[in-house]
């Protein structure tokens, strides 16, 4: 188990916006104050944000039945796994977090500024979406060293790769005590805003699609077009 250094995390007033739910080129027409709130919860939001990663890359031993078969008796399995991770090599797991001290935070001025408590909110939700892409940009970046390529980001919820199965498959290879994150009963976790993430590696992965066609809310998310420039 390794934690990995934390870059600087980037976070501009559109992904504070897009944290909350709204189209940032929406509210920029309409309601210019909030993204003077937005500004003002991103300087003094981070303050409050305890980045934090850790991860784990297992050699793949074998794929059958639909289930990698990974070192140390470990696997993951899961349609989605199986479409995306059957010819990788290796595997990282990732968990991110942004830890608590944002959300007490919140709670002590959400009752006297609530939409200053929905934009903090935000950042919170972007933070912890920049800090998974940082992360994940790092290992790909590492394996095209080698020469290999990397699949898309997978997570648990998205289609093909329920939340409680994928969830409880990653808790048991990682160790989320080293940073404090617990996965609750309901397969939510704690601190909110933390994220899981597996990436598969290898010399042919050719990955299939991109990380929105396989979101539950692909047919309906207003920000498609965005993710689909960015990932």
């Amino acid at each position: 188990m390794s934690q990995w250094e934390i870059p600087d995390l980037i976070i501009d007033e559109d992904a504070v916006l897009r944290g909350q739910g709204a189209d940032p080129h929406v509210i920029r027409k309409r309601s210019p104050k909030l993204i003077e709130i937005s500004k003002r919860a991103i300087k003094e939001g981070q303050d409050y944000l305890e980045p934090k990663v850790i991860f784990k890359k297992l050699f793949v031993e074998s794929f059958r039945h639909k289930k990698l078969e990974l070192e140390n008796s470990k696997r993951l399995s899961g349609s989605l796994i199986a479409d995306q991770l059957f010819s990788a090599k290796y595997v990282v797991l990732l968990l991110c977090t942004v830890g608590d001290r944002l959300e007490e935070y919140i709670s002590s001025v959400i009752k006297d500024e609530i939409t200053y408590g929905f934009a903090l909110d935000g950042v919170g939700s972007a933070a912890v979406e920049a800090l998974a892409n940082a992360a994940c940009k790092y290992f790909e970046d590492e394996a095209a060293k080698e020469g290999f390529q990397s699949s898309i980001p997978l997570s648990p919820g998205m289609i093909g790769w329920e939340v409680n199965e994928g969830q409880r498959q990653i808790f048991e290879i990682l160790d989320a005590s080293q940073i404090n994150v617990e996965l609750m009963p309901n397969s939510m976790m704690t601190p909110r805003k933390s994220l899981t993430t597996v990436i598969g590696f290898g010399p042919k992965m050719n990955p299939d699609g991109k990380t929105c066609d396989y979101c539950q809310m692909a047919e309906t998310c207003k920000y498609k077009d965005h993710y689909e420039i960015t990932s």
